[in-house]
């Protein structure tokens, strides 16, 4: 059949019996332009595959975006032919916005999407989609990067495909491993939710989607697939790059701002943050200590590049008081945003000034060792910078312990994630 379903997935997480007998359990979107070729070898494929395999009802959905070939008629025609397929067919094109559409006005209760090409091994359907089905997880991807992954694919594209995933991780602190696999799944409910946020038409639209996920707290499952390159790929691979760098930093803007609304997201995906189990073991301290840890080494050697530079200038205590204040401000917004997770504006003119009663304490114990150490002696440079870097790490102790337990600790006013 030729149409699109109406939106009447079920909210929550495993599936009901009526969901399971009266509609599709999971939608399979297979995107396509111009794929008038591969188009009905994949169906046909994916539909033996299904059929066997899979115990619920299910449907393939062809979005045909804006082909210019005889895509649709093929698309048409598998689906007069095929009673589990459908073909949508959309004007404009962009494979983000015809995923968009059909997944938004799906009935199923589990979406997914595939490259018509089947460069992924069907065998990770079934472990893809499964742990949503059951309610276990809100987003499963395929991941070529993950251990047991197996793939075949030119130098070019990993080393490609590899830095992406890095930079990712470094600008927008992303922990999937592989944002550009075209094998995913969403629940219904969660993508519904998702879905209005996210602005991308074309390729980045898979990265903005589980970058969403993940700060509102959606549960992310991976499943290493076996993949093999397609050498016919007509992607254009500088151009999608430069269209993705571009999508990161308007995300990276957005959450930075406040623009994009992660609490809200949170709040609605019912993703607070867990309280601690035991009394005295703090929920997410490792990943804090880690990411503290992170800042205060950068902090540090910002901190003594100041210290050294206006030593000669200031002397040995304006240095350290100049390259104190300076290093303190910094330390505190990126505690806040990185180690912490607190992001807008709201608290932030409090968070500074707690910070800054924070570091007269670090001021103390730091200006306090230099002083004790030119009363009993007269110091070298090298001495100095050794006393300063000895305070430091007692001020880093206590600088955690009162950033996490009075500056950043969760006020209901405030988003975090």
């Amino acid at each position: 059949m030729t149409h699109e379903p109406p939106s009447t997935a079920p909210e929550g997480g495993a599936m009901t019996l009526a969901t399971l007998t009266t509609t599709p359990v999971l939608d399979v979107v297979v995107p396509v332009h111009n794929e008038e070729r591969d188009l009905a070898p994949c169906v046909r494929k994916l539909h033996a595959d299904l059929t066997q395999t899979f115990p619920y009802r299910f449907r393939i959905t062809i979005a045909n975006n804006a082909s210019t070939d005889g895509t649709r008629g093929v698309a048409d025609a598998l689906a007069a032919e095929i009673e589990q397929v459908e073909a949508v067919h959309l004007e404009q094109k962009g494979r983000g916005r015809a995923l968009n559409a059909v997944w938004s006005a799906s009935d199923a209760a589990v979406l997914a999407y595939m490259d018509v090409d089947l460069s992924t091994d069907l065998a990770a359907l079934a472990p893809l989609v499964a742990p949503l089905i059951s309610g276990h997880s809100d987003i499963a991807i395929g991941t070529r990067l993950a251990r047991g992954a197996r793939v075949v694919r030119g130098p070019k594209r990993e080393i490609i495909s590899r830095c992406y995933n890095l930079i990712l991780r470094g600008a927008l602190a992303a922990r999937f491993s592989d944002a550009q696999c075209g094998f995913k799944a969403i629940r219904a409910d969660v993508a519904r939710r998702l879905l209005p946020h996210v602005e991308d038409t074309g390729w980045f639209f898979d990265t903005e989607l589980l970058v969403l996920a993940e700060r509102a707290g959606a549960r992310i499952h991976e499943v290493p697939v076996d993949w093999v390159d397609d050498p016919d790929s007509r992607v254009d691979v500088v151009a999608t790059a430069v269209a993705d760098l571009k999508g990161i930093a308007r995300v990276g803007r957005g959450l930075l701002t406040g623009r994009i609304p992660v609490g809200e997201l949170r709040a609605q995906l019912g993703r607070a943050p867990l309280e601690p189990a035991t009394p005295g073991v703090p929920a997410g301290l490792f990943r804090q200590l880690v990411r503290f840890a992170a800042v205060g080494v950068a902090s540090t050697l910002a901190y003594l590049l100041l210290f050294v530079l206006l030593r000669g200038g200031l002397g040995a205590q304006g240095a350290n008081l100049v390259a104190l204040l300076v290093t303190a401000v910094a330390n505190t917004a990126a505690n806040r945003r990185f180690t912490f997770g607190v992001r807008g504006r709201p608290g932030a003119g409090r968070h500074q000034f707690e910070g800054l009663l924070v570091f007269g304490l670090c001021l103390a114990l730091t200006s306090g060792a230099l002083a004790l150490l030119h009363h009993v002696t007269d110091p070298g440079g090298g001495a100095e910078l050794a006393a300063v870097v000895g305070a430091n790490l007692l001020a880093t102790v206590l600088r955690f312990l009162l950033l996490r337990n009075w500056v950043f600790r969760n006020r209901p006013q405030e988003s975090t994630s």
